[in-house]
């Protein structure tokens, strides 16, 4: 990345310069006391062999509620605390969380804004990483603790409880919340917030709420609590006890499987989980957050799991007798809304108990390798059903085939009237590098292309997949993919979005082209909410308010938009294309560029992959007008009636 720091040859004063007092303390300010305490945070690198900073920076949009305090202290320590200018709260959030995911967990970012809008557009963000168990610190700023301008612009008040701010909103989506009311405070609440950060079993959003005024107060604070220190990542290891139970689970089970979640990466499991699987003949499948967990072309990958699972993956998994959940919190759409793993004993292996208990599990609390480390020790000699394991990798290669063919297939281009789909444009992505699968890094988070990319994304590299779908955040993907940039600046991100997410949150194109931090961006453009329309219509409801046409309209009718000339305006480079073969070329010139490239092309709304799948629960009303709600209602109330048997 081309960083650029302006007023570098200022000379560094204030805080930097505070001297320790002969009692061992030091005057700062608690502003200045937070950037200096995240600077002095250290991590052990990838190979141990060194240290780097923990906090890889701060992205900040200043206002009147932190720009005096936090923004004179990130001033200070902008060298070893890089402070990085978005435009807008919530997309930067969701660059600081990116940066985090595509580092593992074992890194990450703060990010600060000032009260009112500035704080309340963190709130959605907060969510998204309180979902997918990611860290992130938020610094918004807050309200006078003196209350002496009581309401301060853009203060909310409560007209029961004088103590609460708009910032009270980050309490349920938050793994730890505080308001700093005095500066002394900060000497118990940041080490308690660096210990959830970085605590892969608390790990989520933390927010430190900061009111301004206790910003720019002063405070005697001990010296040596800013020393450099060396954190390490927490994890717990097996109880026996725990592994005798799930041992015991285990030796019983004739046809097991593996269900690969995100903690497999974020465990730095992924060597561990193909040898244990390997060793033990059981086959594996991926859920969003685990997908690379296991390169594509392992023979006992079988790919995607769940509503966008792959054939293979579903059938094994509904005839599964026993489940390894590896890291994976079994949301809705890994686990079929409750109707996938109907004959198996789910085993739970996870740092969170919280999640490892899901599914009526036998849990072991653990770190994903350590957990694994230790039953593979006591499983020797044991493997699954050879006819098992053979019937997996049949299944496996069989869906490497599809993949094949559905990211291959033949377009045409002389009078051209059917539109690509996602697959087109999937295999036109990869096939422009031979690389692809091991040197770039996808990114996605809403609507067709996470189903779409979960099933048929060949990614050969832990970390080549990043798509959220915990919390399915439309708007996440360019700002996602600046934070993956942040992280991984030898790598080439490539962001894939649809047209309505791409209008939902654009503007961090602009941050990305500021910082030297190319993108490529591939806009497929089916004029609307595709993927909720045709939901709607699964459920037998009309076409309305999703694809443009389907809108109420003024005069001028929907608006044309040129998403190259957009992206142009905002110093991206960037073109439209008509077809798949033009998209090809088009990705070698994105390739070569040195400065974010935007890519557009005009795709199908209708049509999907219709290999694979799940069912997934989506509530039909039980009394409607429509003849197609009453169909789309019996045929829930069908699957609903077999759940219930199935789960007795």
């Amino acid at each position: 990345m081309n960083q650029r720091v302006l007023h570098h040859d200022e000379t560094v004063s204030s805080d930097a310069d505070a001297q320790v007092s002969a009692d061992g303390t030091i005057r700062l300010t608690a502003a200045q006391a937070v950037v200096r305490y995240l600077a002095a945070q250290l991590v052990e690198t990838e190979d141990g062999e060194s240290t780097e900073p923990l906090f890889g920076g701060v992205f900040a949009i200043f206002g009147h509620g932190n720009v005096a305090g936090l923004g004179e202290a990130l001033y200070q320590h902008r060298h070893e605390l890089p402070t990085y200018r978005a435009h807008n709260e919530q997309a930067m959030a969701h660059s600081a969380i990116a940066f985090a995911k595509a580092h593992f967990r074992r890194r990450m970012m703060a990010v600060t804004t000032s009260i009112g809008p500035g704080a309340t557009n963190l709130v959605t963000a907060a969510a998204l990483a309180h979902v997918n168990r990611l860290p992130v610190l938020l610094l918004p700023g807050d309200i006078f603790v003196s209350r002496a301008p009581d309401p301060v612009l853009q203060q909310v008040e409560d007209f029961h409880d004088g103590g609460i701010s708009a910032n009270d909103a980050f309490k349920p989506v938050s793994r730890y919340f505080d308001r700093i009311v005095h500066p002394a405070q900060l000497i118990n609440a940041l080490p308690r917030a660096i210990r959830v950060l970085t605590d892969a079993a608390l790990c989520g959003p933390v927010t430190l709420a900061m009111p301004q005024d206790v910003q720019a107060t002063a405070y005697d604070y001990p010296a040596a609590f800013f020393e450099p220190r060396v954190v390490k990542l927490h994890a717990p290891s097996p109880v026996a006890s725990e592994i005798d139970d799930a041992l015991l689970v285990l030796r019983n089970a004739k046809r097991p499987m593996i269900v690969a979640g995100g903690g497999v990466l974020y465990g730095h499991a992924t060597d561990t989980l193909k040898a244990f699987a390997h060793v033990h003949g059981i086959p594996v499948a991926e859920t969003q957050a685990g997908k690379s967990a296991l390169a594509w072309d392992d023979p006992l990958n079988l790919g995607a799991l769940g509503v966008t699972g792959s054939p293979g993956a579903n059938e094994l998994a509904h005839e599964a007798d026993c489940v390894l959940a590896v890291g994976t919190r079994l949301q809705d759409f890994t686990t079929g809304s409750n109707t996938l793993f109907t004959q198996a004993q789910v085993i739970g292996i996870n740092a969170n108990a919280f999640d490892g208990l899901k599914h009526r599990g036998c849990i072991v609390q653990a770190d994903a390798r350590l957990a694994l480390e230790a039953l593979t020790s006591q499983l020797e000699g044991w493997q699954a059903d050879a006819s098992w394991t053979a019937r997996a990798q049949q299944r496996a290669n069989e869906w490497r085939d599809i993949v094949h063919r559905l990211t291959h297939a033949p377009q045409r281009v002389e009078g051209q009237s059917v539109l690509p789909y996602d697959a087109d444009v999937i295999g036109a992505v990869q096939r422009s590098s031979e690389r692809s699968a091991t040197d770039d890094i996808v990114v996605c988070a809403a609507g067709t292309l996470p189903a779409e990319l979960h099933k048929l994304w060949r990614a050969g590299r832990p970390g080549a997949y990043h798509v959220e779908y915990g919390y399915s955040c439309m708007g996440y993907e360019i700002a996602g993919g600046l934070g993956a940039k942040l992280a991984r600046p030898e790598r080439e991100v490539i962001v894939m979005v649809g047209d309505g997410s791409y209008l939902m949150m654009n503007s961090e194109i602009a941050t990305s082209v500021m910082l030297g931090a190319k993108l490529i961006v591939v806009v497929l453009d089916n004029r609307g909410y595709g993927c909720i329309n045709r939901l709607q219509q699964a459920c037998g409801g009309a076409p309305f308010n999703n694809m443009f046409d389907d809108c109420v309209q003024g005069a001028p009718g929907a608006p044309d938009i040129d998403f190259a000339a957009h992206a142009r305006a905002m110093g991206a480079q960037a073109e439209h294309v008509a077809n798949v073969q033009e998209l090809e070329a088009a990705m070698q010139r994105a390739r070569a560029a040195d400065r974010t490239y935007l890519i557009c092309i005009d795709t199908d709304p209708a049509r999907t992959t219709d290999e694979g799948g799940w069912w997934w629960e989506v509530a039909v009303p039980e009394v409607s007008s429509r003849e197609g709600v009453r169909d789309a209602r019996a045929d829930y109330e069908a699957h609903m009636s077999a759940r219930g048997r199935d789960n007795q």
